[in-house]
């Protein structure tokens, strides 16, 4: 009796501890990392959410953008920095599924066993655009010019193996068409030459740069990549719709960080993330200005997505046989 009772008193006192652990958190400047160059769909969302945090906790929260890679450069830095909440990683699509499904035998890190998912923000589509010289006003006649001249079109992305690049490789494995890619140090010097007309086409996600190009005429939008239409441009076809069938590639983005992080502080991340993206809240509106579609989870659906998304990606990379050599 006497044991279970000094058992009991001790776990009874760590309790508090916790508590003041998660209530005292953050006690320092927190970073959240971005594995691409600045002016791209996930740096400003990682801005975005940087400030309503900042706003929030009355601590600092910085952006620090770490590009290369297809976005391993900052995962790599972010599990391998010290478990203690000061450093986040705005986790998605790229850094999590499609970098790990192609250099799965390279990596440095396990990029589920290394982490923890504190809340999966939203998903996002990535929107294929033209020059609006171009005679093509919808996907379909694009891929009907493109298989009638084979290599004769090309398309900008933020990089090679990155998720808007990876979603041209799907789309080029089922359609059969030839279109050249030309990769990019980020997504804004691929948007800007686009626009330019320096290149024809151009792929990336649709919040930042591209969304507020489209709606100026700056560039045609001929599809979204998601299942169905995004609100931001509902006027805009999915490739279902026009005539790729099965297709869907969604972004997402996430806060990720350590494994060893203490649940503490991954529970207030989630509760206060949760807070902040509530129904009618500013943050949520400027995230879904941006086309994001959001639906925050918990830190558990949040692994259990990511997971899935690795095996999905995978069998893509395969399949198109773009395994990194």
């Amino acid at each position: 009796m006497k044991a279970f009772l000094s058992a009991f008193a001790v776990v009874f006192a760590l309790v508090p501890a916790v508590v003041v652990h998660a209530q005292s958190y953050p006690s320092k400047p927190v970073r959240i990392m971005v594995g691409y160059s600045p002016g791209g769909g996930v740096d400003t969302t990682a801005r975005i959410i940087a400030a309503a945090l900042t706003e929030l906790w009355g601590t600092q929260v910085l952006v620090e953008n770490r590009p290369g890679a297809a976005g391993n450069f900052a995962t790599e830095f972010t599990a391998k920095a010290a478990p203690d909440g000061s450093t986040l990683v705005l986790c998605n699509i790229g850094s999590h599924a499609v970098t790990p499904a192609r250099f799965s035998k390279r990596l440095t890190y396990d990029p589920v066993g290394d982490f923890a998912f504190p809340v999966k923000i939203g998903g996002v589509p990535n929107v294929f655009m033209v020059h609006p010289s171009l005679p093509f006003n919808s996907l379909k006649q694009y891929i009907a010019y493109a298989k009638a001249n084979p290599g004769k079109l090309n398309f900008g992305s933020s990089g090679v193996g990155a998720s808007p690049h990876m979603s041209i490789e799907l789309l080029k494995t089922i359609t059969g068409i030839n279109i050249v890619h030309v990769p990019y140090k980020g997504a804004a010097p691929a948007l800007t030459d686009v626009i330019s007309g320096h290149i024809e086409s151009s792929v990336g996600n649709l919040a930042g740069g591209p969304l507020g190009a489209i709606k100026a005429g700056r560039l045609r939008a001929l599809g979204v990549t998601s299942a169905k239409r995004n609100a931001q441009l509902p006027d805009v076809p999915t490739f279902q719709e026009q005539g790729v069938e099965g297709y869907d590639v969604t972004g997402w983005y996430g806060l990720c960080t350590q494994a060893k992080v203490s649940q503490a502080i991954i529970t207030k991340i989630n509760t206060d993330m949760g807070k902040l993206l509530a129904s009618g809240s500013m943050l949520r509106k400027r995230l879904e200005d941006q086309g994001i579609d959001v639906a925050p989870s918990t830190p558990d659906e949040f692994a259990a997505h990511v997971k899935s998304e690795i095996a999905k990606w995978t069998k893509v990379v395969k399949d198109a046989k773009l395994e990194a050599e």
